[in-house]
């Protein structure tokens, strides 16, 4: 089952995320099939290629609960 979650890079103590779809059995820092966004947490800075991530939220990938946060704050996803 393919997810689109958060891959942790930056370093110790300033961590900064990718935004990426990849199989959910992968760890965390593995190898991901797309990469879709960036997103840091201390700067509030964050870029996410909306056509990409409606295309692969069409193919039925299933964002975890901090991405679906993240893209509701950014209106990607409306309830």
């Amino acid at each position: 089952m393919l997810k689109l979650r958060l891959k942790r890079n930056g370093r110790k103590r300033q961590p900064a995320y990718r935004l990426v779809i990849m199989e959910s059995s992968t760890r965390r820092d593995g190898r991901p099939v797309d990469e879709v966004g960036y997103y840091n947490p201390i700067t509030k800075e964050s870029y996410f290629n909306e056509e990409k991530i409606t295309k692969w939220l069409n193919h039925g990938v299933q964002p975890t609960e901090t991405v679906f946060q993240l893209l509701k704050k950014s209106n990607l996803i409306q309830i």
